[in-house]
């Protein structure tokens, strides 16, 4: 076989390697944020239907959106876990957060 297909070949592997690589990643990455934002929503009291309802699909869009954003995931992780005191001010959803509880005891 010719050096230069071997080489096309070779690349092409590796180009598709890398996007399997990128495809997981994201894949996990979501899982996560999903995970992390059904947990914080658990432990604040709101029923964690609110993100499949349907009810308040733009809301819980921007909801997931920031959670798969996050900078303070190693925060939220252990405050989920009770290793860390306090409110939830680290998390970039605790506005939206608070209002979601004030709509629930009102709904």
């Amino acid at each position: 076989m010719d050096y230069t297909i071997t080489q096309i070949i070779g690349a092409t592997l590796m180009v598709i390697v890398v996007a399997g690589l990128i495809v997981a990643w994201r894949n996990y990455q979501s899982r996560n944020s999903e995970r992390r934002m059904l947990a914080m929503l658990d432990s604040l009291g709101l029923d964690t239907a609110l993100a499949t309802s349907g009810d308040m699909p733009a809301i819980m869009s921007e909801v997931r959106m920031r959670c798969e954003h996050c900078p303070s995931e190693d925060v939220c992780e252990r405050w989920l876990r009770g290793e860390e005191t306090g409110g939830n001010d680290f998390c970039p959803n605790a506005r939206v957060f608070e209002i979601l509880r004030k709509y629930a005891a009102t709904g």
